[in-house]
């Protein structure tokens, strides 16, 4: 049985950081990221397009922070994964200016569908580029 109701896309991700100070340089220094939002040892919320980046301490977001406004409890340990979307021409000029500010390309993919390159975050997290060719998306 399916449901009438549907949710239409993803208004925000996150991910789990170390040090946000870190994260929030490498995000909006190498990619570009909009600063929105933080608060001091608990999350960075940073705009990619119209859409949210949120960047949390883990061990901060598994405790309350006792605001009404505030939202549940929530973390997670260990390696998040999360894909950019840009027009399979960038590629090649997004490998360029990741490599001139110093990130390795861990990996890249390429298929008749679309590309993408894979790197690190300085907390470790499984970053990608990539065309939304590669879902069967549009760019």
């Amino acid at each position: 049985m399916s449901s009438p109701m549907s949710v239409s896309e993803v208004l925000e991700s996150a991910l789990y950081v170390l040090d946000l100070q870190a994260a929030e340089d490498f995000y909006t220094e190498v990619l570009g990221l909009t600063f929105y939002a933080k608060q001091e040892g608990r999350h960075v919320f940073l705009r990619c397009g119209n859409r949210m980046v949120l960047l949390f301490n883990a061990e901060a977001t598994a405790v309350s922070a006792g605001g009404p406004k505030d939202a549940p409890t929530h973390g997670a340990k260990g390696e998040g994964h999360l894909a950019f979307a840009v027009k399979v021409s960038e590629i090649d000029q997004w490998k360029l200016h990741l490599a001139q500010k110093g990130v390795e390309i861990e990996k890249e993919i390429s298929s008749h569908k679309g590309r993408s390159i894979y790197f690190r975050d300085p907390s470790q997290n499984c970053l990608e580029i990539a065309s939304p060719g590669i879902w069967g998306l549009p760019e």
